[in-house]
């Protein structure tokens, strides 16, 4: 047996022109890709580094948000650009995370072990979002533990008319793996969504 193990440990590696000549291949494509697999504008940050759904009329008509989920399962929530408030005049004028019994904004995460999360459901509000006529509640959408809320937009509530998806995002969630598994399906993809709602 022995002497098996040694034999095999004495043979070379596949080092063959064709095996040298696909891993070359396989780098070269890395390196420098062939310019007609380029899409025609590159991918944004979000694009890249998020999974991206969509939940449309979440318990209202027209009430879409976006769920952006990161791969080590953070979950950024925003108001998706069909959403009914971006379609009043003017748009969004202020934002307040003041819902009932509690003030979002005072909330201060600590530590690896993120203490004084909230722990919130899904419908949960997470902030009102104010027009020159009405308010609209946005909702958590994912339950989990809120980790951080957007408090520039207390400040700067015109983030959410220019870069809802980016600067302008809501808040940032910590799902448990279970309870994301149990809710990611009621979510739509982005494609899915530009479809219902005829965006470009």
């Amino acid at each position: 047996m022995a002497e098996d193990s040694a034999a095999l440990d004495a043979q070379p590696l596949d080092s063959s022109p064709q095996r040298e000549s696909a891993l070359d291949d396989e780098t070269r494509a890395l390196i420098v890709p062939d310019a007609g697999d380029l899409p025609a504008f590159p991918s944004s940050a979000v694009e890249a580094n998020f999974a991206r759904y969509f939940v449309a009329d979440f318990l209202n008509p027209g009430h879409d948000q976006y769920v952006y989920r990161h791969p080590n399962g953070l979950c950024v929530v925003g108001l998706a650009p069909a959403h009914v408030a971006f379609k009043e005049e003017g748009g969004i004028t202020s934002v307040d995370f003041n819902v009932g019994k509690s003030d979002r904004s005072e909330m201060k995460v600590t530590g690896k072990r993120k203490r004084n999360a909230q722990h919130l459901q899904e419908n949960s509000a997470l902030c009102k979002v104010f027009t020159n006529n009405t308010s609209f509640v946005v909702r958590c959408c994912v339950k989990g533990s809120l980790l951080e809320i957007n408090d520039r937009l207390i400040k700067q509530p015109d983030l959410l008319n220019t870069s809802a998806d980016r600067e302008g995002y809501i808040a940032i969630f910590m799902p448990k793996p279970a309870d994301w598994l149990k809710i990611k399906d009621k979510f739509i993809s982005y494609d899915d969504y530009k479809n219902l709602r005829g965006l470009c």
